[in-house]
């Protein structure tokens, strides 16, 4: 039975590193014959949280934008996956802020339970996208049916394409073909 995946790109950059990951991610996950949608968040318009809580009773956001088509979306996917850069060994404040306007599905009856985690960055040190995974599994912490699923990091990259070739890629493909 095929699965539903979303995968959520979160690089500001077009032909982004990070977006290769999530291609090639996407790519074996298609090849496994699930269902796979990737999101743009640069071609998205997403405000800030307003911290109302007003999700917390009614399940929908106050704030008017595109999180509105994103969030039923994400309820309804089977696995998740985010994609950043590492910026100053964090993840993008895109991600941030769609992590935070999230907050709907914490009240919501959603699907996912597998999630991953792609990144890229200028620096290769295993220890560079520590804080940014570590980001998302306190968000994925909050959703008891969830976990982390695996990771895959794509470091000593910065150009626009500088990742072609990069076993991270063969590993984001593999990672992807292994949601059965």
């Amino acid at each position: 039975m095929s699965k539903k995946v979303l995968i959520l790109s979160t690089s500001p950059r077009r032909n982004s590193n990070s977006e290769a990951l999530a291609e090639a991610f996407a790519k074996g996950a298609m090849d496994a014959g699930n269902n796979v949608e990737i999101i743009r968040m640069r071609e998205k318009i997403i405000r800030f949280c307003t911290g109302c809580f007003a999700c917390q009773k009614t399940g929908k956001c106050v704030v008017k934008d595109d999180m509105s088509e994103i969030i039923p979306k994400m309820e309804q996917a089977d696995a998740l996956a985010f994609a950043t850069p590492i910026y100053y060994y964090e993840m993008s404040g895109q991600m941030k802020t769609l992590l935070d306007r999230a907050n709907p599905l914490f009240v919501a009856d959603y699907r996912f339970r597998d999630v991953y985690f792609l990144s890229s960055a200028a620096e290769d040190e295993a220890f560079v996208p520590q804080r940014a995974q570590s980001g998302l599994e306190g968000w994925i912490e909050c959703f008891e049916k969830a976990r982390l699923a695996g990771a895959v990091f794509g470091g000593g990259v910065t150009e626009v394409g500088e990742i072609a070739g990069h076993p991270a890629l063969a590993m984001a493909y593999e990672m992807g073909k292994a949601i059965l």
